[in-house]
């Protein structure tokens, strides 16, 4: 008998991505979404409401369910708490596998504050008993040009540190081939990333060819760039993580270049150019 896959986060980007693959490949997935009014629409698909929060409404959800595509939740300051809510209604539902979102470098003790988030999660998923993959995304490329200003200028403390930065395309079709047959990669932890590293300033130089945006970098110290950043009003969880994002980068936490698309899906994931022409053509 087939196996049920439910795909969270549907309305945003990567789940979205991940539920339209499925859906090609002839599978019909189930869509745990917040507002169902935003699922896409698909051939097949059941949509159901649930939230991570509301445990015994995400529990209904998973009801009959094998096979999970976990997005991570919006950042917050509790969200660990909601991804063990969510993941201990997966297995009271009686999901036999779990595919997660993690993110890359995944620790403790990671620069990147969020990253911690994604490492108790990833514990917590160990512990459930349920099969499980996790996915460590890198940061994600699309988002590289959104990191400017109104001013165009791209601001923190990233130095010379290198990122390779993957596309949430090449995560989605990652995804897709893993959620497709879990027992082959039961108990992995794969490292998603693109397949060059590249400097803020080297990221910009690119994004000014491609699109003629007059971006530019200031490098600040870390001091500096949590001063920047008090106009914005944000609790301190928040602006840790902002700071954190160019701290990690400048440690060299966020270079690891790795082979993972290609060997999962069998094609290199895009370079920044390369998404960024993509974009413009479409």
């Amino acid at each position: 008998m087939p196996s049920t896959i439910a795909v969270t986060g549907a309305t945003g980007a990567v789940g979205g991505a991940v539920a339209h693959l499925l859906s090609e490949a002839g599978i019909a997935p189930r869509l745990v979404v917040r507002s169902p009014e935003r699922a896409p629409s698909l051939p097949d698909a059941e949509v159901v409401q649930a939230t991570y929060r509301d445990g015994a409404a995400a529990e209904a959800a998973l009801a009959g369910v094998d096979v999970l595509f976990m997005v991570s939740a919006s950042e917050s300051s509790d969200r660990v708490d909601e991804h063990r809510s969510f993941i201990d209604a997966a297995a009271r539902a009686g999901v036999q596998h779990v595919v997660y979102t993690s993110f890359l470098g995944a620790a403790p003790d990671a620069v990147f504050t969020l990253a911690r988030d994604h490492w108790f999660t990833e514990e917590h998923l160990r512990a459930s008993g349920m099969g499980h993959t996790i996915l460590r995304d890198s940061f994600y490329l699309d988002f590289l040009p959104m990191l400017a200003g109104e001013d165009g200028v791209i601001r923190g403390p990233a130095g010379q540190g290198r990122l390779a930065a993957v596309a949430r395309e090449d995560v989605a079709r990652s995804a897709a081939v893993v959620l497709q047959d879990p027992a082959a990669h039961a108990g992995q932890t794969y490292e998603i990333t693109g397949r060059e590293a590249l400097t803020v300033p080297e990221a910009i130089e690119v994004i000014r060819e491609v699109t003629g945006r007059g971006l530019r970098y200031v490098d600040e110290t870390v001091p500096e760039a949590y001063e920047s950043r008090r106009v914005y009003g944000a609790p301190d969880w928040e602006v840790h993580a902002w700071v954190s994002t160019y701290t990690a980068i400048a440690q060299g936490q966020l270079a690891t270049i790795t082979d993972t698309v290609e060997r999962l899906t069998g094609r290199p994931p895009l370079t920044l150019r390369e998404l960024l022409s993509q974009s413009r053509a479409a």
